[in-house]
This record gives C-alpha cells, sequence and structure tokens, in this order.
C-alpha cells in the first residue's frame, strides 16, 4: 500500500509564498475541506495517509512534497529555495526516518520536491528560482547508490518542473509546452494539457489506481480519458489561489515489505 504524508492547513496561508499567480483573498476554512477532499482522494486509490498537525506560523507547510525526495532505498530531505519553508522538514524527516535513511541538501545548495520527477530511475529537476544548481548536483550525488540519474531541465513562466509536467501512466505525462522544452521527455507519450487550462499539468499519478486532478481543468481531463487514464477530481481551489496544486500537498511513497 503507498503511503501518503499530509500537512493540516496553515492559518496563515493567506501570506503564503507566490511567485507567478496574482494574490487572491483565500478562505482557509474552505481550503481545509478542500484539503481533507484530497486526502481522501488519496485513500480512495489505496493510500494510507499520514495526517501530520498544521504548522500555522509556516504558511506554505500544507505544501509537504517541497521538503523531501523519497526513492526505494533513501529519502533526501530538501533545503527549499524559500528562506521561510527552512523549518517546515524537521517533522516529516521524523516520519520518513521510520522508513528510509536520510540524507540532506545542504547550503548552498537549494532544492524543492516540486521540481523533482522522477521516472524510474531517471530524475528530471527543474532548473529554475527554487533549485539552483548546487543543490541539483546534491541530490545527483546522493542518488548515485541508489542507481538513478539527474537531469536539469530548465523551465520558464512557472514556479516548479511539477507545474509544467507530471507523470500520468507508466509510459503518459502531462505537459504545458509553454513552460517547458518537450525533449527532455523524448521517448514518453506526451498529453498537452488543453490551451485554455493553463494551470493543468500538474497531476498525481498513483501507480496502479489513478490520477488525481484538479476539477477545474475538465478539457485536460477529458484529454487524459481519452487516453485511458483513470481521473479523479479533486476541487482544489483555495489551495491553487496558494500556488499549489495536487501532487504539492503529499509525500507519496511505497513501503518496502
Amino acid at each position: 500500500m503507498p503511503i501518503a504524508i499530509t500537512r493540516d492547513v496553515s492559518a496563515s496561508l493567506a501570506q503564503c509564498q507566490l511567485s507567478f499567480v496574482a494574490r487572491q483573498p483565500i478562505d482557509v476554512e474552505r481550503a481545509r475541506a478542500q484539503h481533507e477532499a484530497y486526502r481522501q482522494a488519496l485513500r480512495t486509490l489505496g493510500c494510507e495517509v499520514v495526517a501530520l498537525p498544521a504548522l500555522d506560523a509556516m504558511a506554505d507547510a500544507v505544501f509537504v512534497e517541497d521538503v523531501a525526495v523519497v526513492l526505494d532505498d533513501v529519502a533526501i530531505m530538501t533545503r527549499p529555495g524559500a528562506v521561510t519553508r527552512h523549518g517546515e522538514g524537521a517533522s516529516v524527516a521524523t516520519i520518513l526516518g521510520a522508513y528510509r535513511p536520510l540524507r540532506a541538501i545542504a547550503a548552498p545548495g537549494t532544492l524543492d520536491g516540486g521540481d523533482v520527477l522522477r521516472i524510474g530511475r531517471r530524475i528530471f529537476v527543474g532548473q529554475a528560482a527554487r533549485s539552483n544548481a548546487e543543490g541539483i548536483a546534491q541530490l545527483a550525488a546522493h542518488v548515485v547508490p541508489s542507481g538513478c540519474t539527474v537531469q536539469a531541465v530548465p523551465t520558464r513562466d512557472c514556479l516548479h518542473l511539477k507545474s509544467a509536467v507530471t507523470q500520468v501512466a507508466d509510459d503518459a505525462l502531462l505537459i504545458q509546452p509553454r513552460w517547458v522544452d518537450r525533449e527532455p521527455f523524448a521517448g514518453f507519450r506526451l498529453i498537452e494539457v488543453d490551451a485554455d487550462e493553463e494551470h493543468a499539468a500538474n497531476a498525481l499519478w498513483i501507480e496502479g489506481a489513478g490520477v488525481i486532478h484538479p476539477a477545474c481543468f475538465p478539457r485536460t481531463r477529458q484529454r487524459l480519458q481519452r487516453a485511458g487514464i483513470e481521473v479523479l477530481p479533486v476541487d482544489l481551489s483555495e489551495l491553487q489561489k496558494a500556488e499549489g496544486a495536487t501532487t504539492c500537498c503529499s509525500i507519496v511513497f511505497h513501503h518496502p515489505r
């Protein structure tokens, strides 16, 4: 059974970091209800959900994906690019330490988990504002014993690599070609987002079960379904105002039995 680490929505969510979206009022209670529906979607797709308490002084802490990268044999604690997020990882490390040996990205390296797209033993890392060359180099060194390779991928006009491209099946990726080039992903079946749904490329694939995708992107959802992909739509509108989406709100991994 996959394990999904999640964290409750912070009371200070409206003070979140923003880079590529305009600030809008956020209804925190509605965000909490949507986040609980997201957790239920994870359970529906077969995940064991770990629910960590909110860090109310840390507005972005619900976006737990950014603080760790979990491989089959190791977990790497990241060093997020936003200084305000450096305190988010300690409690996640405590949980992950029960499942994996831990490694860590050290200063001056920065790395956000949202920039890390792992497909088998290939790891693509977004080369943008939040993840720097030193952080990517440290990640590459940490994953050598796991037999993984790391490839830096430039992005544009978006926060993270997984804002622009995510895995939706063994052989398929959902991509926003305005934000990332296709060439690094040659050999995969590429499904483009609908042109009118700019932020629709972030989807969470639970292997063997289906894809969680924001409910506000019906045209892209139809494209996924036509490609034979099972989609579970979830309303994440308040969390999207905080520049988050489906992958951001969990760290999903398998526990070796």
